[in-house]
């Protein structure tokens, strides 16, 4: 399961679930950038329960269409990551590290008050 959804003008909201194939991966991908168009100062809420490796066809959806999902992301300023897997957490404030102007906050799957929280403390920006 990939489902995105836009909640407010500047945030969408993303779950991810269960194994991704290519075509998951690419309708997924397809409304996370058409859902993106004209946010800006954005915030994410992203997600992830029953993580699954997705299948080597999605990845190389993925991998196809970095060049505009990078352009998607400088639309967003915070990202609020949710898993119970504790290196996905590790990995996703990794990356957060590497990425310009987006600031990525990992919590745990039961912390979505706190994730919110602190997605909305404009204080913090």
């Amino acid at each position: 399961m990939f489902k995105v959804t836009k909640v407010a003008p500047n945030r969408i909201d993303l779950e991810l679930g269960g194994s991704l194939d290519q075509e998951a991966m690419r309708k997924g991908l397809d409304d996370l950038i058409k859902q993106s168009e004209g946010i800006s100062e954005g915030l994410m809420l992203y997600t992830i329960t029953d993580f699954a490796m997705p299948s080597a066809a999605a990845i190389s959806v993925e991998f196809g269409r970095l060049p505009e999902l990078f352009s998607m992301v400088n639309k967003f300023d915070r990202c609020a990551v949710l898993s119970e897997v504790s290196w996905l957490r590790s990995a996703a404030e990794i990356k957060g590290m590497l990425i310009p102007g987006l600031e990525i906050k990992a919590f745990e799957l039961n912390e979505r008050d706190a994730a919110e929280a602190w997605l909305s403390d404009t204080s913090a920006k």
